[in-house]
């Protein structure tokens, strides 16, 4: 992908809307669209691609990183911006941490998500409560190789941050 130069957040929005309206007429998966944008350069776009793709991850927020880290050669998207059509999920919200990404310009809410059907607003009150207290069961375990991993990473001299 050449990188796009634009000059404003409406222009940007106006392609992260094009994207959610792509996703959603074609039943690609919700209306969601996200633009990662790096020195003035748009690098990822992405619609929602959960049902085309069968994967719940597939956000366009994660669609979006995806295609940046992939056209910049990197995972880190240090400096970058993102605009999204909806406030991230907590999903995407993470991935946006992880990708160093500095700045997330959103227009609708998760709860204007939450009353479409969606759970991003019970996902975050979730991750509010300790894992004993969620919906979902935890159940910490213990294993003999458990200890040597993190051990071996703290040790490695090679090993890449990220």
């Amino acid at each position: 992908m050449d990188p796009v130069f634009m000059k404003s957040h409406e222009d940007y929005f106006n392609l992260a809307f094009k994207e959610a309206f792509k996703s959603l007429r074609t039943n690609a998966g919700g209306p969601f669209g996200a633009v990662v944008v790096k020195d003035g350069k748009i690098i990822g776009i992405g619609g929602n691609q959960v049902i085309s793709k069968n994967d719940p991850t597939a956000h366009a927020e994660i669609v979006a990183i995806r295609e940046a880290c992939k056209n910049i050669s990197n995972f880190d998207l240090s400096g970058a911006t993102i605009y999204a059509t909806c406030e991230p999920c907590p999903m995407c919200l993470s991935a946006i941490y992880w990708a160093n990404i500095k700045e997330v310009y959103y227009c609708l809410t998760r709860f204007q998500a939450e009353a479409i059907g969606f759970k991003d607003n019970y996902i975050y009150e979730e991750m509010k409560l300790l894992p004993e207290e969620r919906t979902l069961s935890f159940y910490q375990v213990s294993h003999p190789e458990a200890a040597g991993l993190f051990r071996e990473w703290k040790e490695k001299q090679d090993k890449m941050l990220y």
